[in-house]
């Protein structure tokens, strides 16, 4: 009789030297035959996925053909381009900077994205910031909801419940950022005939936590199969930064610092990984809630909140949908 193998947080360890060749290996293979480009091109924010991307790139095909992209906002955390500036310093990698603010300036983002938080809070005024954190469906019951936290120019804060309309109009004009950084990566992709490497991981593609035709764009995802917590892993081995390697993952997506597991995950990123392992695994809960420090019952609807993100997000994952066939397409594509 086989031994039924306990669940631990060891299930997510992985051999970093030999994923990381096998990444590489990949790699190449995908940019000669299939892409047919000369390097890659990616986006640098001084997180932790864009920085063991750009570390596998280097590693894959050489430093020289690398572009690393800079693309701070009027919103930017000023730690995130000192950090992606000591990460491209670190693996030599050649940078642009694009300020998107001007970019940004012209779609109206600014005055959209005011108006829209001014549905809730009328006096939000200049100098304030504010961002978007989300109810935790472990507390609720797995009822989700939206707040904006706004900060007055004196530093007093406060929070309001946001409307579905209000909540829609603040998306959507933040996905403007995403959006701009990605048309510039693929304008320097073009120029360059490179091609565009994207930085999700495995917690965040599998849960749409990307915007359609802005982060979600690339030509190739070299971690999307990685767990967060490989993720980290592979840094250490890669010897990216200390510094990144200790940051807490953020969106650095609005003017207030926010964490990812307070505007979209259930959980930190250890656990939240945890727990998708075991619900792709089909673990039971009262197997995982040791580790996690929840009850079974809390991690059952942690595994409810992974089901309704898939479901909810399905659409960002869908590509075009044709109306009629197009044979030559298909064949050549491979689809037929």
């Amino acid at each position: 009789m086989i031994e039924k193998r306990r669940f631990s947080p060891d299930c997510l360890r992985v051999d970093p030297a030999g994923e990381v060749e096998a990444i590489c290996s990949r790699l190449r293979e995908v940019l000669k035959n299939s892409l047919r480009r000369r390097g890659f091109v990616l986006g640098l924010s001084g997180g932790i996925d864009s920085s063991v991307t750009a570390a596998l790139v280097v590693r894959a095909v050489g430093a020289d053909r690398v572009l690393g992209l800079e693309m701070p906002e009027r919103h930017s955390a000023e730690e995130s381009l000192r950090l992606s500036s000591l990460l491209a310093r670190h693996y030599g990698i050649e940078t642009c900077r694009e300020d998107i603010t001007p970019v940004l300036e012209a779609l109206r983002f600014y005055r959209r994205y005011e108006d829209a938080v001014r549905r809730v809070v009328p006096e939000y005024g200049q100098g304030w910031k504010s961002k978007i954190v989300s109810s935790n469906p472990i507390q609720t019951g797995g009822y989700n909801f939206f707040s904006i936290v706004v900060e007055t120019s004196e530093g007093q804060r406060m929070k309001r419940r946001l409307p579905l309309q209000a909540y829609l109009e603040i998306v959507a004009a933040t996905n403007f950022k995403q959006r701009t950084r990605k048309m510039l990566e693929y304008y320097h992709a073009d120029r360059c005939h490179y091609a565009v490497a994207g930085t999700p991981n495995r917690l965040e593609y599998d849960q749409g936590f990307f915007v359609k035709q802005g982060d979600g764009a690339a030509d190739v995802k070299p971690i999307a199969h990685l767990y967060k917590s490989q993720v980290y892993q592979l840094a250490e081995y890669l010897e990216v930064p200390e510094i990144i390697r200790r940051r807490p993952p953020t969106t650095d997506t609005y003017s207030l610092s926010q964490g990812q597991d307070e505007f979209y995950f259930s959980l930190p990123y250890r656990e939240m990984d945890l727990c998708l392992y075991a619900k792709n695994n089909g673990i039971q809960a009262s197997e995982v809630a040791p580790f996690v420090g929840l009850d079974a019952a809390q991690v059952e609807g942690v595994f409810r909140d992974i089901e309704i993100k898939r479901s909810t997000t399905r659409y960002q994952h869908q590509p075009p949908f044709l109306v009629g066939p197009v044979p030559q397409i298909d064949v050549c594509m491979g689809h037929g």
